[in-house]
């Protein structure tokens, strides 16, 4: 009979300082604005998707970039978003990804990742504040359009 090695990742809850320029949102132009940091070049180019982790106080506690797809989609994956939420202990998270298109309205998938993030976000107490899409000039938000 062989015997398996096998490693486990060992996680612990630390907290770490760095460079980190934290921020009180209020709204949803305050979310778009401060994400916008994180877009270069980029914005126009492919679609990109990041996360903004607040606290109860709505004030920035950690950001991450969650996924880089192609020119007209990126995937946003549920269990990605969580494990940051539960990672930095956040209350609050907001969703941002841009529309090189310029198009501000949300497509259906969009839409549908935002339910989801939402239900996978109320297991852990979490709650889903915003997606915000941005575009070069504009944004969209979901919690401005009642949509959330």
């Amino acid at each position: 009979m062989k015997k398996y090695k096998s490693t486990i990742d060992r996680i612990r809850l630390s907290r770490e300082k760095t460079d980190f320029v934290k921020a009180k949102i209020k709204s949803s132009t305050d979310a778009a604005t401060y994400i916008r940091q994180f877009y270069h070049e980029d914005m126009t180019i492919y679609e990109s998707a990041f996360i903004l982790l607040l606290n109860r106080s709505n004030n920035t506690i950690g950001y991450a970039k969650i996924s880089q797809g192609g020119i007209a989609q990126t995937v946003i994956d549920a269990q990605i978003v969580a494990k940051y939420a539960i990672d930095t202990l956040a209350t609050g998270v907001i969703i941002a990804h841009n529309h090189p298109s310029g198009e501000r309205k949300p497509s259906e998938s969009d839409r549908e990742v935002t339910e989801r993030i939402k239900k996978v976000l109320e297991i852990f107490g979490c709650l889903l504040l915003d997606h915000v899409i941005l575009t070069e000039d504009d944004h969209f938000s979901f919690a401005d359009e009642g949509v959330l």
